[in-house]
């Protein structure tokens, strides 16, 4: 489904990105894993056209993607939670969520807001409250609704969990699993590693902005070296 191919990125002088790739299979989930600094929001941008990137190449579905816009690429079909959640704070929930609402790609079972505050029932009760007046766990929850509703193939969430309480972050994790039990394409990035490997099915590790080691779930949890190396603190 997604294909970054040997990509790089520079903000001005500074490089970023040396040569990156990895692969998202349709039905997959998949984890970009590393210490903050190493590179993995800036691919992230590259991936959805916020970033250009200097060199490689990125296809969805076989179609070159990386010298798209970010509307263009969001309109290809892939959906994105942003670090630090940036919903709309002047907007209720219901209006943050009617914003992005599209089934451009016709899916038979599509995301409504109704099955979003099925998933998100705490949602359902503050319908009518500002997004800036939200909890930082109730906001992730609507940045998640948000970019469900635009019915992507591929969901990104970058950092989903980072600075929640242990109860939210669980609700987090519930909610990516129902995903991946619907057959949501997932790329998630993230600090929890024992939740990853519970969940996705491969991953990929960042290190100065290139691809150091890559595996599975299985394999990820038997290299304890691997974690400590290039995840522990």
């Amino acid at each position: 489904m997604l294909t970054v191919h040997s990509i790089e990125a520079a903000y001005g002088v500074s490089q970023v990105l040396f040569g990156v790739s990895l692969t998202v299979e349709a039905g997959r989930v998949v984890t970009l894993l590393g210490r903050n600094g190493m590179g993995k929001t800036t691919t992230v941008r590259s991936i959805m056209g916020i970033v250009r990137p200097s060199a490689g190449t990125i296809r969805f579905d076989g179609r070159a993607i990386h010298g798209l816009p970010s509307y263009r690429v969001a309109q290809a079909g892939l959906g994105l939670v942003p670090e630090g959640r940036q919903v709309f704070p002047n907007l209720t929930v219901r209006e943050n969520l009617v914003a992005t609402a599209a089934n451009r790609a016709g899916a038979a079972d599509p995301w409504t807001i109704e099955t979003i505050f099925d998933l998100f029932p705490q949602l359902a009760a503050r319908a009518r409250i500002l997004g800036g007046a939200l909890s930082g766990g109730e906001q992730q929850m609507l940045a998640i609704g948000r970019a469900l509703l635009t019915n992507p193939r591929l969901l990104i969430l970058d950092e989903a969990t980072e600075g929640l309480a242990p109860l939210v972050r669980a609700e987090i994790w519930r909610c990516v699993e129902r995903l991946k039990a619907r057959g949501q394409s997932l790329l998630l990035i993230d600090k929890d590693v024992a939740a990853l490997t519970r969940i996705a099915d491969a991953h990929y590790i960042l290190e100065k902005g290139q691809i150091v080691w890559s595996g599975t779930s299985g394999e990820l949890r038997a290299r304890e070296d691997v974690q400590h190396r290039y995840l522990g603190v």
